[in-house]
């Protein structure tokens, strides 16, 4: 009985050793790809993918024959040793009341089950790694982050410029299949209240002004031009601010990266939201959106800032009204 004492102790020393080692690496909620490449046995790396297959094809960059300037066309590859998220696994269909409501966040239990099979650990910090082609697929990774952020993840950051800012670079990568392992990512907490918006929530918003609304969708899409399949209506919640899409990101030679601080509150100001207020973003499916939840709750430090889940799709399917819809006449 003793010896199997000493033996549960000592692994249990090592645990809290190996949890001491990694505790407190990452510098914040984003990492430069210098940083990243000096600390990579530190830390795991979990690309994120819409396009799963992008991640054994070869990358394209080209170099301009006057100026001799890189671009990347074609993002290809991965970070070596890269765990791999299929976006197509994040998200998911639920049922609330009558309604079944698309693109939702999956319960506890299932999202672990898909961090576990796309071989994402616990006790060490990851390292989200978006395409980094545009601030739709910035989006894809900074939904997982959210997501992850929900069940009680903190010990996590995404990579600046992503995967396409790594191969600019010219850092090493493979196209090596993911190696097929199951992972021990459990969630540490249900932190819904915290992070995550209802309709409920909106509608409180609406009437009390309670939190800004931030619509992340693009201009056309805010005043009714235009809009999606599964949204049906046109038009944005009622006292809606717009910050969109264009505002998220500074593009150059096919890569995206995130902006100072200081920028994103000036522009959040100059659209009439100020940064330090209860917040709640949306867009059509919850998608755009986890782009100025990062801006506002990770970058900006608002602990008040929480994602619509359902956004305009779950609204509308309620039957809850629009506004702002610009006449095409």
């Amino acid at each position: 009985m003793r010896q199997l004492f000493v033996k549960t102790s000592a692994a249990l020393v090592t645990a809290l050793g190996v949890l001491a080692a990694h505790a407190g690496i990452l510098p914040g909620p984003v990492v430069s790809t210098k940083w990243l490449a000096e600390n990579l046995d530190k830390v795991q790396v979990v690309e994120v993918r819409s396009n799963v297959k992008s991640f054994t094809e070869k990358p394209e960059v080209e170099t301009d024959a006057k100026t001799g300037k890189k671009a990347v066309t074609e993002v290809g590859g991965h970070i070596p040793n890269s765990r791999l998220v299929d976006m197509k696994n994040m998200r998911t269909e639920r049922t609330y009341g009558d309604l079944k409501v698309k693109y939702m966040i999956p319960e506890k239990t299932v999202f672990e089950k898909a961090m576990q099979a796309a071989g994402v650990d616990t006790a060490k910090p990851m390292v989200l790694v978006a395409v980094g082609a545009d601030a739709t697929d910035l989006d894809d990774a900074l939904r997982v982050y959210w997501q992850l952020k929900v069940y009680g993840e903190d010990d996590m950051a995404v990579l600046d410029g992503g995967m396409a800012t790594w191969l600019l670079e010219g850092r090493e990568y493979s196209t090596a299949a993911a190696p097929a392992k199951t992972g021990t990512w459990v969630a540490k907490a249900d932190r819904s209240a915290q992070y995550f918006a209802t309709s409920e929530d909106v509608a409180k918003a609406i009437a009390d002004k309670s939190a800004v609304l931030i619509d992340s969708r693009d201009a056309r899409q805010y005043h009714g031009l235009g809009k999606r399949d599964y949204v049906y209506a046109y038009g944005h919640l009622d006292g809606a601010k717009l910050y969109g899409p264009d505002l998220m990101v500074n593009a150059s030679a096919g890569t995206v990266k995130f902006m100072a601080a200081n920028t994103y509150r000036g522009l959040m100001a100059a659209q009439g939201i100020d940064p330090a207020a209860p917040a709640i973003t949306y867009c059509n499916s919850g998608h755009l959106s986890s782009g100025p939840w990062f801006v506002a709750s990770e970058i900006l430090g608002n602990k008040s800032a929480k994602l619509y889940d359902g956004s305009l799709h779950q609204w509308t399917l309620e039957k809850r009204p629009l506004v702002g819809a610009v006449s095409l006449n």
